[in-house]
């Protein structure tokens, strides 16, 4: 019997994916746990539209990050901090405060979650490298500088 998953089964298969089960465990254990629905020719062409829409949507994410990124491309951002004569910072720079500056300075709205420096916090002045995530295809590293006010 031919039923469409709902849900992610494991050892079974994915969500929105037609497999082949036995009759018996589809009619008593998917169907009416709302795991599956039945592999109907109705069932078949709302399950093509809806993977047609994600393809389209998720094509739209990724055209959209791929804009973003060429924006971003070749910045240094510039992030003034208190610093001791020494070059060490009071406190330390993270990826809230690039979020931040890249608002102020480019009017790039970014999500500071998106955001990831290496080695975590900078405690010191000077040139850093931060990468940001965009979309699981779309990634970049920026420049940032950080600099004594």
């Amino acid at each position: 019997m031919e039923v469409i998953l709902k849900q992610d089964v494991p050892d079974l298969g994915y969500i929105n994916e037609k497999v082949n089960v036995k009759p018996g465990y589809a009619r008593n254990f998917l169907i009416p746990q709302g795991i599956a629905i039945l592999a109907t020719e109705p069932n078949k062409k709302i399950l093509a539209e809806n993977l047609k829409q994600k393809a389209f949507k998720a094509d739209k994410v990724l055209n959209e990050a791929e804009e973003l990124a060429k924006g971003l491309k070749d910045l240094t951002v510039k992030i003034g901090a208190k610093a001791a004569e020494s070059g060490k910072i009071f406190g330390s720079v993270n990826a809230i405060q690039i979020a931040q500056a890249l608002k102020d300075q480019f009017k790039f709205d970014i999500d500071r979650k998106k955001i990831h420096v290496d080695g975590e916090h900078i405690k010191e002045l000077g040139t850093y490298k931060a990468r940001i995530i965009l979309h699981k295809e779309v990634q970049l590293d920026i420049n940032f500088e950080v600099f004594a006010e």
